[in-house]
Order: C-alpha cells, then sequence, then structure tokens
C-alpha cells in the first residue's frame, strides 16, 4: 500500500510540475554569508509574485525551485546538480560569491541549463561558457572605478592592499584595483592576506601600519570587514578604508560599528536613486520585509526579471532558445540600472561609490560604463 501510494505521489507531481514553468534557484541561505543569499532571494520572490500576477510565462505559472548551499561552493555544486536532474529546472538563478558560482556554472553549462548569476563579479563566472550570464559588473570594472575614485577624488598616493586569498572575488578585485592604481602612479606600500572565517587581522594591520599607506583597500565580504575595521582603529590606522559591493550587507556596519565611519565601497545601486523603478520598488520591499533593501535584493529582482523577460522574448521552454534570448538583452530597465549583454555574456551597466558616514551608507559617485 505504501508503495502504491508514494507512486501515486510521484505521478500527482509530475503532472503538476508539467502545469508549471520551472526555475532553479540556489543561493547562502545559511552560512557565513547568508545575508547575501536570503537578500537575493527575497529579490527573486518579489519577482515571481509580479510575473505570475501577470499572468506567468508561456501560459503557465512560473515556480521558483531554492536549494540552499550553506555558503560552500561544494555544496553550490550539488545544489545546481540537484536542481537539474532531479528537478529539471529551465533555468537557474544564482549565486551570488564568485567562488560558488565557478564551482556550480560548470554544471549548468555541462546541462545546457541557462544560469544567471545576480552577483557573482569575478570575470571567470561567464567565461565557463555561453550559457552562464549575470545581471552585475565585473570585477575589472569595480576594481578601475575604485583605484581611480581613490586616486583622482581621495587624492590617494599610497595605498595597502588587504585580501581574503582563498576567496576567487577578493583576489580577482584586488589584481585589478592594484593595475589601475599603479597605472595612475599611485603606490601599493603593502599587501597583505587573510582566509574568510579569520577574526584576528591585528598581526597583518601592524605590518601595514609601518608602511604609512594613506587608505586601506580591503576587496572582502562583510564580516571580516567590519571586524577588520574594529581592529584597524584599535591600533591606530585610522586612514579611510575602501572596498567593494561584498560589503554591500547590513552587518557590515552592525559589526564595524563607527570603525566604519568614513569608508567608501562600490555598489549597484543608491538608496537615494530619485529614479520611479527605485523608488516603487524600496516602497514595495518595505511594506513586504518591513526593512529596507539591500543591494543584493535588488540584483535578485534584476536578475529574475531579466531572465522572465528573455523566455518571454524566447517563446519557447527550450533551454537553448532561452540562452540566445538572455545573450540578446539589450537595455533592460532593472532597478539596478539599465543592462545590456556584451559578447561574453556579462552586465554593461553603471556603478554607485557609497561612503559610511555616522552608521548611515550615503551615495558619494557614479561611474558609467
Amino acid at each position: 500500500m505504501k508503495k502504491i501510494f508514494l507512486f501515486l505521489f510521484f505521478l500527482l507531481s509530475c503532472q503538476n510540475n508539467q502545469n508549471v514553468f520551472l526555475v532553479g534557484e540556489f543561493g547562502s541561505l545559511t552560512g557565513d554569508t547568508a545575508t547575501f543569499g536570503r537578500s537575493t532571494h527575497d529579490g527573486v520572490m518579489m519577482a515571481l509574485e509580479e510575473v505570475n500576477a501577470q499572468g506567468g510565462l508561456l501560459g503557465k505559472q512560473v515556480k521558483v525551485i531554492t536549494e540552499d548551499d550553506m555558503s560552500k561552493p561544494e555544496e553550490a555544486k550539488t545544489a545546481v546538480l540537484k536542481l537539474i536532474k532531479r528537478n529539471k529546472v529551465k533555468a537557474i538563478i544564482g549565486e551570488v560569491a564568485s567562488s560558488r558560482s565557478l564551482a556550480a556554472a560548470p554544471e549548468a553549462q555541462k546541462a545546457k541549463v541557462p544560469m544567471i548569476s545576480p552577483a557573482s563579479t569575478n570575470p571567470g563566472v561567464t567565461q565557463v561558457g555561453d550559457y552562464i550570464f549575470r545581471a552585475c559588473f565585473i570585477d575589472s570594472f569595480q576594481g578601475e572605478a575604485m583605484a581611480k575614485f581613490a586616486f583622482n577624488k581621495l587624492a590617494i598616493r599610497k595605498v595597502a592592499i588587504f585580501k581574503d586569498i582563498k576567496n576567487d572575488y577578493s583576489v580577482g578585485l584586488a589584481q585589478f584595483f592594484e593595475k589601475t592604481f599603479r597605472s595612475l602612479g599611485g603606490e601599493v606600500v603593502s599587501a597583505e592576506s587573510y582566509s574568510e572565517g579569520d577574526i584576528e587581522f591585528r598581526a597583518q594591520l601592524t605590518n601595514m601600519k609601518t608602511k604609512n599607506p594613506e587608505a586601506l583597500f580591503i576587496p572582502g565580504y562583510y564580516t571580516e570587514v567590519g571586524l577588520i575595521s574594529r581592529q584597524a582603529r584599535e591600533l591606530g590606522l585610522n586612514v579611510p578604508l575602501l572596498g567593494g559591493d561584498g560589503w554591500d550587507s547590513p552587518k557590515t556596519i552592525e559589526i564595524g560599528g563607527v570603525a566604519m565611519n568614513g569608508s567608501y565601497f562600490s555598489n549597484h545601486y543608491s538608496l537615494e536613486d530619485p529614479s520611479p523603478i527605485v523608488r516603487n520598488f524600496i516602497e514595495k520591499y518595505k511594506q513586504k520585509h518591513g526593512i529596507i533593501p539591500d543591494a543584493m535584493a535588488v540584483l535578485g529582482y534584476d536578475a529574475a526579471h531579466i531572465l522572465f523577460d528573455a523566455i518571454k522574448r524566447a517563446g519557447d521552454e527550450a533551454p537553448e532558445k532561452i540562452r540566445e534570448a538572455l545573450a540578446r538583452t539589450k537595455n533592460f530597465q532593472g532597478v539596478s540600472g539599465t543592462i545590456s549583454m556584451d559578447e561574453n555574456r556579462n552586465a554593461i551597466k553603471k556603478l554607485v561609490v557609497m561612503k559610511i558616514d555616522n552608521g548611515a551608507i550615503v551615495f558619494q559617485d557614479v561611474v558609467n560604463p
């Protein structure tokens, strides 16, 4: 009897899935970077509600199946394999962290299932293959932008770089920042490293302090950045801290506190943007979640809508048709700006530079591609 029941349940599940358009999502809902995964998931779910309220896709309601990769690259690969082989999804949204996208993307490419990352900025992610896309700018763009901002706007001539040596995002962003800063005539007086999960940074910070840098570039994620800022100030290293979009989390200021004041980082959108699409999204997000959305929520929302728009234009469930439509994305009006895909499936879009001032994140500058 139990076997019959399970068989009937399986048949019913198959029939139900035939009446919906299946999209997969994987992200860090738990683990060291859980705020990234939760925020992008909230953005994806808002986009899902909107597309289904408009009638769905290709005559079907859309269902998003979400897998938690627990902030681990090996789990990201497992999650994508499950979505492809067990759930038979037509396309995949995820991940934020470049290291986890790099672990999972080869499986999507091998299966020829389109995958769009909301926020993986390492250039190598889309180099995996022609089925891999992203809704964000890449590290060569933000590294160059932050180096020029430091040199031209802050008049900084000597920097120290403190990177996460095991993180593809951090290593790549540090490389692009250093290359541009040196080309402008700046000097990198010290380069130190740490690993994600470390909590003690005083030895490296002490070494950097002896070199008298005018700023410290930290291309890492929010937990370590917050801790580094506090320990730097305790040691009397009171120069501006600079970083990338990996800082974008309420946890950055929560962990770093006043030590983060006077710091700058590149990001994907500004809460102060007066455009109607941004104001409307912020208001809807606040009504639904009771908080102001961070950039990861915005990118989850934009990535989902870019995918949904491509599926509509494809007019077909075939993954290869969806891939072709994604590649043709031009002038898509997203919350994070106007987005077009280049020939390498990277989003061409603006970035903003934000300043942390008295515990608030305020707009400082905009950089167009």
